[in-house]
């Protein structure tokens, strides 16, 4: 498909992603038009502040600084799409069928949630954050599923709001399974006050609370599901794209011939790390459209060099900043280092001894210095 056949780019999904897109499709020349279907009924906006910020202040929104007027883009919110006919180009929503020359798909994540009719809150939308903030008043019984990144920061906000606080997971310890035990031999003082059940897991809901693998229950006012997530593609079911824990992209992010895939539901090959990797954060969703716009509009990929970051992510939790950058695998040794008075770090390194990750806490700084020395050898880095 050339680049001038493109008279009409849909964009499915009104995050960060989606709204970069267009940002993108108007910056690198594209004159044709532009259609930005959300299924919220808010304009795009950012969503780290939903677990920080907006959990423990009176702040009611994040919306993101695009002026959609000016970029000509038709944003059209609460219209959800349902399915995709590629043969056709055409997006099925529940509003009409939406003709397409170059579809972007945007349409992020879901949370993951207990079984069981009873009532729990996830943590994804601006709605899900401004309902949970009403919940987490003084003296409330607040249960969370699951000590990874939501579980921490819904933990520290309810801490602040000073609730009750106890956190169920089948893990050894917050941050066990993602960065094993060295790491999360640190993190664990972090959670003093909150209630820890480590080593069993939330079999299902109840109506006072959580069932748990023991057989036991748990009661609680308010349960928090925060136990991953997985990507909005069941509407792509059937329309003849590859979908294993995602769309299934290559380096620049193409799906099919004039269809490509950014943000959390996309799934792309990377030269770096050797393997498939799909990033449910915000730099990714924030870098990927320019060069998803531009293998759009090149289909010949003139000048277009593929997508391989190197992943990054933040966490603000208990007063403290963790910073990640990298891809560890779960063969890589891992090294912990105190820094001066009040920081440290981590290093993963794999079997050739090449720097794969690090972990830097309370010392923003020290990871401009690091995203050098990813892929190096350990000796290297370790002389930052």
């Amino acid at each position: 498909m050339a680049a001038k056949s493109l008279e009409h780019v849909v964009v499915v999904g009104a995050g960060l992603a989606g709204a970069r897109s267009c940002e993108q499709l108007r910056r690198q020349g594209y004159e044709g038009r532009i259609t930005l279907l959300g299924a919220e009924p808010h304009a795009p906006y950012d969503r780290p502040p939903l677990s920080k910020d907006m959990l423990s202040t009176d702040r009611t929104d994040s919306s993101l600084p695009v002026d959609y007027t000016a970029l000509q883009v038709d944003l059209r919110l609460g219209v959800q799409a349902t399915a995709l006919r590629p043969a056709d180009r055409v997006v099925v929503t529940a509003h009409g069928e939406i003709p397409y020359d170059g579809l972007v798909i945007a349409t992020g994540s879901r949370p993951r949630q207990l079984p069981g009719d009873g009532g729990q809150m996830t943590l994804r939308t601006l709605g899900d954050a401004l309902r949970l903030r009403k919940q987490l008043r003084r003296g409330a019984r607040v249960l969370i599923v699951g000590a990874g990144w939501i579980g921490a920061e819904v933990a520290t906000a309810a801490l602040s709001a000073g609730c009750e606080v106890t956190c169920v997971s089948s893990g050894s310890a917050p941050f066990a399974d993602m960065f094993g035990p060295e790491v999360a031999q640190r993190l664990a003082p972090w959670w003093d006050g909150v209630d820890l059940r480590f080593g069993c897991s939330a079999e299902s809901m109840t109506n006072e609370g959580v069932r748990l693998s023991d057989g036991s229950d748990l009661t609680a006012d308010v349960v928090v599901a925060a136990i991953g997530d997985r990507p909005e593609a069941g509407w792509l079911e059937g329309s003849g794209l590859e979908l294993d824990d995602g769309v299934v992209v290559d380096e620049w992010l193409r799906a099919a011939p004039g269809i490509v895939a950014v943000g959390d539901v996309a799934a792309w090959w990377s030269r770096r790390w050797a393997r498939r990797l799909r990033v449910r954060h915000w730099d990714h969703a924030a870098s990927a459209p320019a060069v998803a716009v531009a293998a759009l509009l090149k289909p010949g990929l003139c000048g277009v060099a593929p997508y391989d970051p190197i992943p990054y992510f933040w966490s603000d939790q208990f007063g403290h900043k963790m910073q990640y950058l990298g891809a560890h695998g779960p063969g890589d040794d891992v090294i912990v280092e105190d820094g001066e008075p009040g920081w440290w770090k981590a290093f993963w390194v794999d079997a050739r001894g090449r720097l794969t990750a690090t972990l830097v806490v309370d010392r923003p700084r020290e990871l401009v210095k690091a995203r050098q020395h990813i892929g190096q050898p350990l000796l290297s880095a370790t002389k930052l």
